[in-house]
């Protein structure tokens, strides 16, 4: 398993709704390699975005096993699953979640500066470096509210990066955004990817930006194709 960032082997999830039971995923697994690129389609409710909270540990699974780097993650406690995420897992959403009093500078640094791994001024030259690698150079002074949709989402994929995540999870990271935006985080994304050797999973409906993913996959009926 050493090439193997994540395993997911079995995975369970079952949701309770007006009084039915249903089973969302169904003995899925997944594998995904380091340095991978992988997108994960399917039609709106098929539970894309339940897996992808699974694989960051936002949510409980009801059966099966998950590994990161190695290690077995599916029954640590709160503290673990919660420095797993701060060590190993970067997260970009549908929405941005910048914090509108900060600049995108500050945004950026956020992560870090509340895991305390380094001091802050290693950290500012860190986060300046990562706006250069997604094209903010220039904006790095702008809130949010100065900055376009795809500027606010090149800033989270950014402050997503700070902490050197083993894995990137993408959460419709352009459903917000224009086609011609879309196309440009996913080519930001594919850069990243490429440059960084960064392994990422991203949940997408589009799939024709999805073909710039080295491996696409399909949920279906709770198990994948």
């Amino acid at each position: 398993m050493n090439n193997i960032i994540m395993k997911l082997e079995d995975i369970d999830k079952f949701y309770m709704e007006t009084g039915n039971k249903l089973h969302i995923l169904k003995k899925l697994n997944l594998e995904v390699k380091r340095g991978e690129f992988v997108s994960i389609l399917g039609k709106s409710g098929s539970g894309k975005s339940t897996l992808l909270n699974i694989m960051g540990l936002l949510d409980k699974i009801d059966g099966g096993k998950i590994w990161i780097d190695n290690k077995e993650v599916s029954s640590l406690n709160e503290m673990e699953r919660n420095n797993i995420k701060n060590h190993f897992l970067g997260f970009v959403f549908q929405f941005h979640y910048l914090m509108s009093e900060f600049t995108a500078l500050e945004n950026v640094m956020i992560p870090a500066l509340l895991n305390n791994f380094k001091n802050k001024a290693e950290i500012e030259k860190e986060a300046k470096e990562l706006l250069e690698i997604v094209g903010l150079a220039e904006r790095i002074k702008h809130k949010p509210n100065q900055l376009s949709g795809g500027e606010k989402q090149r800033v989270a994929i950014a402050r997503a990066m700070i902490n050197k995540p083993k894995l990137i999870l993408a959460d419709e990271p352009t459903g917000n955004l224009d086609e011609d935006t879309g196309e440009l985080i996913f080519s930001l994304f594919r850069k990243i990817n490429k440059e960084h050797n960064q392994s990422i999973v991203v949940v997408t409906h589009a799939r024709d930006l999805s073909q710039v993913t080295d491996r696409q996959v399909y949920l279906k009926r709770g198990v994948l194709e």
